[in-house]
C-alpha cells in the first residue's frame, strides 16, 4: 500500500506546484495589464520590480547562507561584465518591451505573440550549438509561424505598435534564454541556483532600463499626481504598494518555475505552459473582453500544435540519443538548465530515490 500512497502524494504535489505556477504566471500577466489601464509608466513599473527582486533575492541569499552556513557566490568584475552583463541587457529589454506593450495590445495578442519566442530560442540555440538540427524543426517553425499569422490576420483588436514591441521582446527573449542557459551551465561561475542568478542580473538590468525611463517617462512622471506630485503621502504609498505587488508576483514566478521543475521535470513545465496559454486566452475573453474570431482561435490551435510537436521531439530525442545533460551532470558539478524546452530522461530510480535526484533549473 505504500507505493500507491506515494504515487498519490506525488500527484497532489505536482498538481499543487502547477497551480502555484499558474497563479504567479497568469496573475502577473493580468495584473500588469490591469495596472497599465491607469498607470501609464511601464518602464518605471519594471524598474520597481527589478529593485524589489534584487532586495528579495539578496534577502533569500542571506537566509540560505544562515541556514547552510556556506557563503553565497559573488562574481568578480571581469566575469560580471563580460559574462553576466550581456544576459542582463537582453533580459531587461525583453521584460521592458513586454510590459510596455500592455499599453497598446490585449492580453490575447500578447500571449499569442510571446509564444513565438520558441522560434527565436530555436534559432539562437542552433547558432550557439546548444541544439542539434533535425528536419522536424522546419515543421515546428512553419506551424508556429502560420499560427501566429492566422491569429493576427484581420484581428479586430490588432495594434501594430504593441505587436511590434512584443515581437521584438520575443526575438530578444530568444537571445536572453540562450545566454541564460550558457551562463547558468558554466560550473566555474557558480550561478546554477536561480536566486544567485537573479541577484547578479538585477543591477545591470536596472542600469540598462534607467536611461530609457529617463528619456520616455521621467518628465511625465515627475508631474504626475500618482507619484512625485501627489497631494499627500497616501496616494504615493498607494501607487508604490500596487507596484510592489507586481514585483512580488515576478519573484514568485521565478521560484514557482524552479520548484516545479526541481520536484517534477522540465516536461511538466513545458506541458503546463501550453495549457497555461489556453487558460490565459479563455480568461482574457471572459474577464477582459478580448475578442477572437474563429480564424484567430484556429491560428492559436495551430501554434499550440507546433509547440506541442517541439516538446514531443525534445522528449523523443532525449530518450533515444546519446547522453543528455542530465546524465552528464552526474559526472560534473554542472546542473541541467532545460531553457530550450529540453526534457530529461525518464526517471529510472525508485520512488524512494526520487528525492535524491539532481535538481534541474528552468527559467521560463
Amino acid at each position: 500500500m505504500a507505493f500507491p500512497v506515494q504515487v498519490i502524494c506525488r500527484a497532489f504535489r505536482t498538481v499543487g506546484l502547477v497551480l502555484l505556477y499558474y497563479v504567479f504566471s497568469i496573475g502577473i500577466t493580468f495584473y500588469n495589464k490591469w495596472l497599465m489601464k491607469d498607470f501609464h509608466y511601464p518602464l518605471f513599473m519594471t524598474l520597481v520590480h527589478l529593485a524589489l527582486n534584487f532586495c528579495l533575492s539578496a534577502l533569500t541569499r542571506w537566509g540560505m547562507q544562515c541556514w547552510t552556513g556556506k557563503p553565497r557566490i559573488i562574481l568578480g568584475w571581469t566575469d560580471y561584465i563580460y559574462k553576466v552583463a550581456p544576459t542582463a541587457v537582453a533580459t531587461a529589454l525583453d521584460i521592458g518591451l513586454s510590459n510596455w506593450s500592455f499599453l497598446f495590445i490585449t492580453i490575447s495578442l500578447y500571449t499569442m505573440t510571446k509564444s513565438s519566442a520558441v522560434l527565436f530560442i530555436l534559432f539562437f540555440s542552433l547558432v550557439f550549438k546548444l541544439e542539434e538540427p533535425n528536419p522536424y524543426l522546419i515543421l515546428v517553425v512553419l506551424l508556429i509561424s502560420s499560427g501566429l499569422f492566422m491569429f493576427t490576420f484581420e484581428s479586430t483588436q490588432f495594434n501594430l505598435e504593441g505587436f511590434t514591441m512584443v515581437l521584438m521582446a520575443a526575438f530578444i527573449g530568444g537571445i536572453r534564454w540562450t545566454l541564460t542557459q550558457v551562463l547558468m551551465q558554466k560550473a566555474e561561475l557558480g550561478l546554477q541556483n536561480p536566486v544567485d542568478t537573479m541577484y547578479h542580473l538585477q543591477p545591470v538590468m536596472f542600469l540598462c532600463l534607467f536611461p530609457l525611463f529617463l528619456y520616455n517617462e521621467a518628465l511625465s512622471l515627475s508631474t504626475s499626481e500618482k507619484l512625485f506630485r501627489a497631494s499627500g503621502p497616501s496616494p504615493l504609498l498607494h501607487s508604490l504598494f500596487f507596484l510592489s505587488i507586481g514585483g512580488v508576483l515576478a519573484f514568485g514566478l521565478g521560484f514557482s518555475e524552479f520548484l516545479l521543475v526541481a520536484r517534477t521535470s522540465s516536461l511538466t513545465l513545458s506541458i503546463s505552459g501550453i495549457f497555461k496559454e489556453v487558460c490565459t486566452l479563455l480568461l482574457a475573453a471572459a474577464l477582459m473582453g478580448d475578442k477572437m474570431s474563429m480564424l484567430n482561435w484556429l491560428g492559436f490551435i495551430v501554434c499550440l500544435c507546433g509547440i506541442s510537436l517541439h516538446v514531443g521531439l525534445k522528449t523523443y530525442y532525449s530518450k533515444n540519443k546519446g547522453p543528455s545533460l542530465r546524465q552528464l551532470s552526474s559526472k560534473s558539478p554542472e546542473l541541467e538548465l532545460p531553457l530550450l524546452r529540453q526534457n530529461r530522461d525518464e526517471r529510472e530510480e525508485s520512488p524512494a530515490d526520487d528525492e535524491d535526484e539532481e535538481q534541474e533549473i528552468t527559467l521560463h
